[in-house]
């Protein structure tokens, strides 16, 4: 395959990248990374949460299964995924500076491994997104929620109740998806944990 793009997006940051139909790209790392999509040729067409879970049939999705836009239309395909499944979440949202006050305010600071306010992110995934996307004119209202690549959530079956996990893969971890339709994707190097990592883009033409 021919390499178009190289990037490494730096911790608690985002960047966006362009991907024409059948083209792949690789996300790399060890650290949780959120993962938005929208139509190129129509922006207000973008990833949903539920509906990739509804077509999956399960909350958690890995090697064959699709990310889909909420007009139910495939947008990409994992094509390979050197994680077990359960590693990458559709549950949650993006992490964002008003998250991480309520939830250490709420009394979960164990969650964001703060022991004081003053170490909390001064900003998360929502705002790094929303400044990737702002050369689209992208309102930070029109992110639609992620899907988290390397996060695992710790779901109790009966009860539902949620937990985030402080468990990272492997170095080396990657996922690679292939566009389906053109698309303008964009990521975000998670901050969670005040521990999380820089994170590598690829981008392939096969």
């Amino acid at each position: 395959m021919k390499l178009l793009e190289d990037a490494i997006v730096r911790r608690n940051t985002g960047a966006a990248f362009t991907l024409r139909e059948g083209q792949h790209i690789r996300v790399i790392g060890e650290s949780i990374v959120d993962f938005v999509a929208f139509n190129l040729a129509d922006l207000r067409e973008r990833f949903d949460q539920a509906r990739t879970k509804i077509n999956a049939g399960s909350i958690f999705i890995s090697r064959g299964d699709t990310l889909v836009s909420k007009r139910n239309n495939v947008m990409l395909t994992i094509l390979e995924d050197s994680c077990p499944l359960g590693t990458h979440d559709l549950q949650a949202g993006m992490c964002s500076r008003a998250s991480y006050l309520s939830t250490y305010e709420s009394g979960r600071w164990p969650e964001v491994s703060a022991s004081s306010k003053e170490e909390l992110p001064d900003h998360g995934c929502w705002e790094n997104l929303t400044e990737a996307l702002r050369p689209w004119n992208i309102a930070s209202e029109d992110i639609p929620s992620p899907f988290n690549i390397f996060q695992i959530m710790e779901i109790d079956g009966r009860t539902g109740a949620m937990h985030f996990s402080s468990a990272r893969p492997e170095p080396g971890s990657f996922v690679e998806l292939r566009a389906e339709m053109s698309c303008l994707v964009a990521v975000s190097a998670c901050p969670a944990g005040n521990k999380d990592k820089d994170v590598r883009i690829r981008v392939f033409e096969p």
